[in-house]
């Protein structure tokens, strides 16, 4: 999912408002909140011009045109009023003037931090001067996630800090291939990309879904997504989100406010498809702790409980997608157990170790996780349910990710080709690994990876080979890093020794030298 070099522009200048605020104190994450409070308005005109959203107008008074035609103190006033009824639902005399829990839920303790009238009246303006219909054309909805992806690759921080990059959630929504009539759930939304993306991936199916029938349109509008986020600021922009890519949801909108790891994750129905990028970290107490008591292992690593809500909510038979840290993949006790027990409920096929550097909190590696509940023989099967795991490693060898070089589409293209074959079909030899088949000079080589490289990266372990070679522990490698040193070719202890004698002693011969040209004496 990619946004057009129209709307590419759009979302450039929107982002330079930001220049417009600065004089009042707002920082790039507070600035699209502020601009989103404003920008929606916008767009719900828009929309409604164009004869589409009509289920969710604004009150009268609370409009577009309510706005764009005042200046100073009248318009930053008449805007802290809008922001005040459309998150209350009332007037100032308490006076009921709407009643969308949608509208409500997406204003929920909406303020403006702006203090000056003219650069409310500037951003006004610049909105009004962008061309609407071509916006209209590509999509409101894909004007809006690029402003979101903008947002996460500026400011690193935040929303931004764990940002899954786009190539990578949809190419795990093609290799988890969503049907319309699934219902497909995200327990840590974040601004709903991963549910974002599933939906434009089944109307890309579905001819836009007018192949369904009108109650189908209505299951996948209303009932297909549900995601729960636990910072209300960003739920916000996910409920924009959702409703500007025709995605309402029940009376709450599609994604929840709440704790997956809570009585909220407790009370989500069972799914046919989660697809997730839980947040990092331990539980330290607040809203984000872990205070289940039905998870069968308990822990304060948050990523482990995720694990354990995630496999625990799919239906017989149902599939996942999952982010992780290294560190689940290989720690020990509680980890050991919640891996044990994730093998034997679900098939565990295929891991994808992925590059470095794609995150913006650095240093952090990260792999998805594809399983499915049950056998493939029995989908109601809960014991000895994986009996071979595929691992694609994308890490090793692999140039170092970042603004200079972005990770892409083309670099996930090899995975899914060799991914997408169907389990039955995987076979061993085919993707078997000689090392002497592929020798890699630089991790800067290939960058968009060599189709020999590609199959040495693709290789298969037994559950047996997990549990008594690995002690079940999933942190599996075997190609060898270009960049690496062998130690056999590192000499003996003591030619090692000498040269780090003869290093020294150069060194400090040079700092002799400095410093009789300084006209120091040297001491000893």
């Amino acid at each position: 999912m990619s946004i057009t070099s129209s709307n590419s522009e759009i979302v450039q200048k929107l982002w330079n408002l930001c220049d417009v605020l600065r004089d009042d104190g707002i920082n790039y994450s507070d600035y699209v909140t502020e601009l989103v409070l404003l920008l929606f308005i916008k767009m719900v005109h828009e929309n409604t011009e164009a004869g589409l959203l009509n289920k969710h107008t604004l009150p009268t008074g609370c409009r577009w045109t309510d706005l764009n035609d005042k200046d100073g103190l009248n318009l930053l006033d008449d805007y802290k009023r809008i922001l005040l009824t459309l998150s209350t639902g009332k007037d100032s005399e308490g006076n009921t003037l709407h009643a969308d829990p949608l509208i409500l839920a997406i204003y929920a303790d909406a303020q403006t931090r702006l203090r000056e009238p003219r650069h409310l009246k500037q951003l006004i303006k610049s909105l009004d001067s962008i061309d609407w219909f071509s916006a209209q054309k590509d999509g409101l909805g894909d004007l809006y996630e690029g402003l979101l992806e903008k947002n996460a690759n500026e400011t690193k921080s935040g929303a931004g800090q764990y940002f899954t990059p786009r190539a990578l959630i949809d190419s795990m929504v093609r290799v988890i291939n969503p049907q319309a009539g699934e219902v497909i759930q995200d327990p840590a939304a974040g601004t709903a990309g991963f549910l974002i993306a599933a939906d434009s991936y089944i109307k890309a199916q579905t001819d836009d879904l007018y192949d369904l029938t009108d109650k189908q349109k209505e299951f996948q509008k209303n009932h297909a997504f549900v995601g729960v986020e636990l910072v209300p600021s960003t739920r916000r922009l996910a409920l924009m989100n959702c409703l500007l890519h025709g995605m309402e949801g029940d009376d709450e909108g599609v994604v929840h406010l709440g704790n997956s790891l809570g009585q909220v994750g407790m009370s989500l129905p069972k799914a046919d498809i989660i697809l997730a990028n839980p947040p990092f970290g331990t539980s330290k107490g607040g809203d984000a702790s872990i205070t289940r008591d039905d998870l069968t292992y308990p822990t304060s690593n948050k990523q482990l409980a995720f694990l354990q809500h995630i496999y625990r909510n799919l239906k017989p038979g149902s599939r996942a997608a999952v982010v992780l840290p290294d560190n689940v993949l290989f720690e020990a006790g509680v980890g050991t157990d919640v891996r044990r027990d994730l093998m034997n409920k679900c098939n565990l096929h295929t891991i994808l170790r992925l590059p470095t550097g794609i995150f913006y909190a650095a240093g952090v590696k990260t792999n998805v996780l594809f399983f499915t509940k049950g056998s493939e023989a029995d989908k109601h099967q809960e014991e000895n349910c994986t009996t071979n795991t595929w691992v694609y490693d994308l890490r090793t060898n692999m140039p170092n990710f970042g603004k200079r070089t972005p990770f892409g589409e083309q670099h996930l293209t090899p995975f899914e080709a060799v991914c997408c074959v169907p389990l039955a079909e995987r076979k061993e030899g085919e993707w078997s690994f000689n090392a002497e088949e592929v020798e890699v000079e630089s991790a800067e080589v290939n960058q968009d990876i060599d189709p020999r490289l590609a199959k040495s990266r693709w290789r298969v372990f037994s559950r047996e080979f997990i549990r008594d070679t690995k002690s079940d522990s999933l942190d599996i490698s075997w190609l060898k890093d270009a960049n690496s040193v062998d130690a056999a070719d590192l000499g003996t202890p003591e030619e090692l020794a000498g040269e780090a004698m003869a290093e020294l002693k150069g060194a400090l011969a040079d700092l002799e030298a400095l410093m009789k040209s300084l006209g120091a004496e040297v001491q000893g």
